[in-house]
């Protein structure tokens, strides 16, 4: 034994025995068969048209609305165009007695969609979050003016507007001839009965932001805090609330966008009559109305966008520094 082991070279003990391929190898060759071309070709139109889509409805109306707004143009043939470079953001800052009106009801907007449904959607949600009956069908009812057309949800506030058979002036005994209350009519409660309205429905919207805000609250905070004798004002006032910053972001960004784009509960009620004139229904009139202004329409349009982007980019900023950070 010791003789034949000895006779071999130290070549045949380096050939390896037979058996199957390296892993390896398989790996690589299952890797390049993973995608076929089917795939690609069906992966690529996947991802394609929406991006096309995105583009072209977006990308490309914003930075033409961007460009039109230093022309004049009647919407008529491309040779109407004349570029006259600052003259509709002049006219529209000096000469235009709706615009400066506009932008105090949307800063109205704001403050009322922060000052009321805003704390009643955070009671709401810490009421539901402490796993009452019915819980889930109380979040339904709430949530379900979210989820219905603004456009249903203006309609059936004119119903209860209504001068003659509303419900609110025949609560009040206010539905008789010459003693009834023109709710939509009257330039100085048209803008608070569409805001009624607003608010019905953007609590809902609040309620289901911090009640997964308070999802995210660990258990323990509020065991010791209860185990140090707070009560539950003090839980929530000093535990809670504070880790709800986060969520106290996301609800400001948004109730700043929901006023700025505010339009379509407006637009049903009475479009945007006397009293209720705000930047987005300034700018459908202008682009869409009788006299198409779709220059002088762009750059309120121009106007809201800086707006918009004054809110949403600080926002974007202070959200990608939290992830490097984490």
């Amino acid at each position: 034994m010791s003789s034949e082991t000895s006779t071999k070279t130290p070549e045949a003990a380096a050939v390896p025995p037979p058996g199957p391929a390296p892993v390896r190898t398989r790996v690589a060759q299952g890797h390049k068969r993973l995608l076929t071309r089917r795939d690609r070709i069906t992966l690529g139109f996947m991802a394609g048209v929406p991006t096309v889509l995105h583009v072209a409805l977006v990308w490309v109306t914003a930075l033409a609305s961007i460009a039109l707004a230093f022309t004049t143009w009647d919407g008529i043939g491309f040779d109407s165009i004349k570029w006259v470079g600052l003259d509709n953001f002049k006219q529209l800052f000096t000469d235009n007695p709706q615009f400066w009106p506009a932008v105090e009801h949307n800063i109205i907007w704001f403050v009322v969609l922060i000052a009321v449904p805003t704390p009643l959607g955070l009671f709401l949600a810490v009421q539901l979050d402490k796993k009452i009956r019915f819980s889930r069908v109380y979040q339904t009812a709430f949530f379900l003016p979210v989820v219905v057309s603004l456009a249903v949800t203006g309609f059936v506030w004119q119903l209860i507007y209504n001068p003659d058979t509303g419900l609110i002036n025949s609560l009040i005994g206010a539905n008789k001839p010459g003693h009834y209350i023109d709710w939509i009519g009257d330039p100085h409660l048209n803008l608070w009965a569409v805001l009624i309205a607003a608010s019905w429905r953007h609590t809902g919207y609040m309620m289901i932001l911090y009640l997964a805000g308070l999802k995210g609250v660990d258990p323990s905070l509020r065991e010791a805090s209860s185990l140090d004798g707070a009560n539950e004002w003090q839980t929530f006032k000093n535990v809670i609330f504070p880790t709800l910053r986060p969520t106290n972001t996301v609800v400001l960004v948004v109730t700043i966008i929901e006023a700025l784009r505010a339009f379509d509960l407006v637009f049903v009620f009475n479009k945007g009559a006397q009293g209720t004139e705000l930047l987005s229904i300034l700018i459908t009139n202008n682009i869409i109305g009788e006299s198409s202004r779709i220059g002088y329409g762009s750059a309120i349009a121009v106007v809201l966008l800086v707006i918009s982007l004054a809110v949403i980019i600080p926002y974007l900023i202070a959200t990608f520094r939290k992830e490097r950070q984490a």
